[in-house]
């Protein structure tokens, strides 16, 4: 139940970033739908293809991508009023909640199979973040993932804690859950950053 509940958040989060992310760069319908896919599902593609696992599984996924496809619609239809006025507010969230079920799922993933702490990190980051960098190389803009904020690094922290022996009950994933989402959210307010270089 967990992992169905982290997998429709997750779903949605990413498929509503893809969209919005889509209409900022005036793309069509298809355009919105393309991106909205791949936002959802591009960094599990990604994951099984890292820990082994067929990506035609994608395809079993039947409800995730009818879930998917509505909340892309939805956004679609939403007076324009709205998205200008919440998009700006919210759409760290949506990036947050996505960032934070996903990695947790795809750490479980990893766990489960048997592999190292180390996979379910990579898993973790990749399932997190994978989705993003794809819609943002998409809409051609700077990955977020790859710029100064602190993003993959804490899908990567949930992921180390999987693979260390946390608790997969749904208490205390949901609250790893909501750890995740806040301080990634957190470190977006006062704009946390890893170190860089600048030449």
């Amino acid at each position: 139940m967990t992992w169905d509940v982290l997998n429709i958040v997750g779903t949605i989060a990413f498929a509503a970033s893809g969209a919005l992310v889509a209409m900022e760069e005036e793309f069509d319908f298809l355009g919105v739908l393309v991106l909205g896919l791949a936002t959802a599902f591009g960094g599990g593609i990604i994951r099984n293809l890292l820990i082994g696992i067929p990506v035609s599984t994608v395809w079993e996924q039947d409800i995730l991508l009818t879930i998917a496809v509505v909340t892309m619609c939805f956004v679609f239809i939403l007076p324009a009023k709205w998205i200008n006025l919440y998009w700006m507010r919210f759409g760290n969230l949506f990036d947050a909640i996505g960032l934070s079920a996903f990695a947790i799922q795809g750490a479980m993933f990893a766990q489960q199979m048997g592999h190292p702490v180390i996979a379910a990190m990579v898993a973790a980051a990749m399932t997190g973040t994978g989705g993003g960098i794809i819609r943002d190389i998409l809409a051609r803009r700077k990955p977020l993932v790859l710029r100064k904020d602190i993003y993959a690094v804490w899908a990567m922290g949930a992921g180390f804690a999987i693979g260390i022996g946390y608790p997969q009950k749904p208490f205390p994933l949901y609250a790893l859950f909501a750890s995740v989402v806040i301080i990634r959210m957190v470190s977006t307010r006062y704009k946390w950053r890893l170190p860089y270089r600048s030449l």
